[in-house]
């Protein structure tokens, strides 16, 4: 059995943990926001038609935030016709997804929704249609507590306090050539905008943190001048930089799928430089935090390129903008209309591509304070028309949540390695090929106030366990408290609402604690938290 050896040290610090780090964001695509958080003729609907099953699942979960409305429908998005009585409420076309939006969930349900239930919500203003002076009127109705127009527009709504929101992002991949009124051409026209927005928001409410769109995938041509050009004309007045990324990858190729880790770290670590290259040009004392607020890994089926378009990626190419989708009419939002509930890929694979990316999130906490899921929380909790449950996606997050508290510190890892090769699905998604990649994954944490260490621990490797000696002799007066393992024979295995249980965590008690060390195996392609206790 091939082994490995992590040393994990008190004195290897990276950063505070922001319990942001492991959030949710929320769009109203598919059935994710009509039928998924609202409707009206759901048995268990509340006042303004929100569901209070899948409220009452989010409270128990813990998610801490939700970045809304979106995503990319917030660049046509008129938040003004999205309030006050539903009856009055303008329809429009949505030309981000091809749907008529009828605003039955407007500005409030969105907030509403996330207080009810237990999140702090997190606002993509409209710096593609939208103008500074709505985006101003915005900030006023949501957090002035009255005395004002828009103010008091909102009492009389029915929602007698503000929403109290603090974090505004500043537009949704503006980069992106697929986005109503891109910025892909004039990045300083953008950063000129959005620090005259950032002054005007911060004027309204000083409190709030402002977020301006960076890169929205590394595929782009303009990266990462892109952010550089954006950073340099509004580095004073923004606090954070949005990035984006999606690691599909051929289908069934499990090296390039496992080697989203390494396509994250890489894409991190340029970002963080670009934004302390301009922090150096700029002779600011200021470090710009990032917020990394959509990811996902996933297969994707092979389509085709465009032969010398050098990472300029045509706006037709992108989803529903693609030929054969605008030859479609648009859709019809109907909250009681499901598709026929089908499993896409494996939740066991899944679960664990989430959890490395959120380990690398955890690997630069000191720079990183927000990360937000795509789909919200969807890749944890399962949602059809009747139910809320808990997919093996679930239980990583959980655990993060949970124990994933104080300070970062940084493993030291010696592992066997596999290799990736690069590939081209199409302009949206390709990869170089990136070698000696770790099988074993980790990422930890120390609570000093608590006197609990919590380590987190991946086995990539879809073949076979491996043997891991884990080298803890720095927390002297610690005791093993558990070893958490989360791991099933067969990877296509899934929780279901007839079946909520098929895999579950579990203690593993065949782990050996002695004078420091820690002796467990981690079972091929399986999540292991391992959590130590002060005496």
């Amino acid at each position: 059995m091939k082994k490995a050896k992590v040393t994990v040290h008190p004195e290897y610090t990276i950063g505070a943990i922001d319990k942001r780090l492991f959030s949710g964001y929320m769009e109203p695509l598919g059935n994710l926001v009509y039928g998924g958080i609202w409707n009206p003729q759901h048995p268990e609907a509340d006042e303004l038609g929100l569901r209070k099953d899948v409220m009452e699942a989010i409270r128990e979960f813990g998610v801490p935030a939700v970045r809304l409305p979106g995503g990319n429908v917030t660049s046509g998005w008129n938040w003004k016709d999205s309030i006050g009585p539903k009856e009055n409420r303008k329809q429009h076309l949505d030309l981000a997804w091809r749907q008529y939006e009828p605003n039955w969930v407007g500005h409030d349900e969105y907030l509403a929704w996330a207080r009810r239930s237990g999140m702090e919500p997190m606002y993509t203003v409209n710096m593609g249609t939208g103008s500074i002076e709505d985006a101003m009127h915005c900030i006023e109705y949501t957090n002035h507590p009255g005395g004002t127009y828009w103010s008091d527009l909102r009492r009389k709504n029915g929602f007698e306090a503000p929403h109290d929101v603090k974090t505004w992002y500043l537009g949704n991949e503006m980069d992106g050539p697929w986005q109503i009124h891109s910025w892909e051409k004039d990045p300083k026209g953008y950063g000129v905008k959005i620090n005259e927005a950032a002054k005007a928001l911060k004027w309204v409410d000083p409190s709030i943190t402002a977020v301006a769109s960076g890169t929205s995938t590394p595929l782009n041509h303009t990266y990462p001048q892109w952010d550089v050009s954006v950073l340099e004309e509004c580095y004073d007045t923004v606090d954070m930089l949005s990035l984006h990324y999606y690691h599909n990858v051929p289908e069934g190729d499990m090296p390039a799928y496992m080697s989203a880790s390494a396509a994250f770290e890489e894409f991190i670590k340029a970002e963080i430089a670009a934004c302390d290259f301009v922090k150096a040009k700029l002779c600011s004392p200021k470090d710009i935090m990032i917020s990394f607020d959509e990811f996902g890994v996933g297969f994707a089926p092979a389509g085709k390129t465009t032969p010398g378009r050098k990472g300029r990626i045509p706006h037709e190419t992108y989803g529903e903008f693609s030929e054969s989708n605008l030859n479609r009419p648009f859709r019809e939002i109907d909250p009681n209309r499901w598709p026929e509930r089908k499993l896409k890929g494996s939740q066991m694979l899944g679960a664990l591509s989430t959890a490395s990316i959120m380990m690398t999130f955890l690997r630069h906490s000191d720079r990183i304070k927000i990360g937000c899921m795509t789909g919200s929380f969807m890749a944890a909790l399962s949602i059809d028309k009747d139910h809320v449950w808990k997919s093996l996606g679930y239980y990583p997050f959980k655990h993060f949540l949970e124990y994933a508290n104080g300070i970062s510190l940084l493993p030291s890892v010696k592992s066997p390695v596999f290799h990736a090769e690069g590939f081209n699905l199409n302009e949206f998604y390709q990869c170089h090929s990136y070698e000696n990649i770790p099988f074993i994954q980790t990422a930890a944490a120390l609570d000093e106030e608590k006197g609990e260490v919590s380590i987190f621990l991946l086995n990539l490797n879809w073949e076979e366990p491996i043997e891991v000696e884990l080298d803890v002799r720095g927390f002297e007066g610690y005791r093993l408290k558990e070893h958490i393992e989360l791991y099933s024979e067969d990877s296509e295995a899934a929780d279901t609402w007839e079946n909520p249980n098929a895999v579950l965590p579990k203690t593993n008690t065949a782990t050996r604690f002695h004078n420091g060390m820690i002796e467990l195996t981690a079972q091929k392609l399986s999540w292991n938290v391992i959590r130590l206790v002060k005496e």
